[in-house]
């Protein structure tokens, strides 16, 4: 069986975007089969996406804020290979162009916004949707600060959704985070590639 280095060094950066896609469209898929027998009716589903502009923008852009500093307080804190993860978001931002990155941020956090928040937390709670979300992203389980990072934000977004019950919210958060983390190790890489 091959590691992820080596799975990641056989795709090219097409084929890894292209697996990127189909990922989120088969949580997609998931959301609509599981919410079929999860909500009463579809009126239920959208409800999760009522919500205040504002709020939306607050709320969301505040916890991104939050992850985001705390993310780069840890990137000058800590010695580099405790955040490795392995070389696949590096892969996956380093080509993209801005609108490439926004889609491929926009996709991301709405598939697995409503999939982790919008049904499974719906349907089993706050602690086994966490969980599942942080556990999904396998490549973190050898780094215990990845992995931790990513356990926290899953419980954030989760509580953000649960006290707020607006996906929206966490959907903003979730791209928010995404896109500056892209554009930081979009931006590193390409630094470091000029130097060179």
């Amino acid at each position: 069986m091959k590691s992820q280095k080596e799975l990641l060094a056989s795709l090219t950066d097409r084929q890894l975007l292209t697996q990127v896609y189909l990922t989120q469209g088969l949580l997609l898929g998931l959301s609509v089969i599981i919410g079929l027998f999860l909500f009463d009716s579809r009126h239920a589903f959208f409800r999760l996406f009522e919500g205040e502009l504002g709020e939306i923008l607050l709320i969301g852009g505040g916890l991104a804020f939050v992850v985001i500093l705390i993310d780069v307080t840890l990137e000058k804190l800590l010695p580099a290979e405790w955040l490795d993860d392995g070389g696949l978001n590096e892969r996956l931002f380093r080509s993209l162009t801005t609108p490439q990155l926004l889609l491929v941020c926009a996709t991301v956090a709405v598939a697995e916004e409503i999939f982790f928040r919008g049904v499974l937390q719906t349907a089993f709670g706050l602690v086994i949707a966490s969980l599942l979300f942080a556990f999904v992203h396998v490549r973190y389980l050898p780094k215990p600060w990845l992995f931790g990072q990513v356990v926290a934000v899953s419980f954030l977004l989760g509580l953000t959704f649960e006290w707020t019950g607006n996906l929206l919210i966490t959907i903003f958060a979730h791209f928010l985070i995404d896109v500056v983390v892209g554009m930081l190790i979009r931006h590193r890489v390409q630094t470091g590639m000029r130097e060179t």
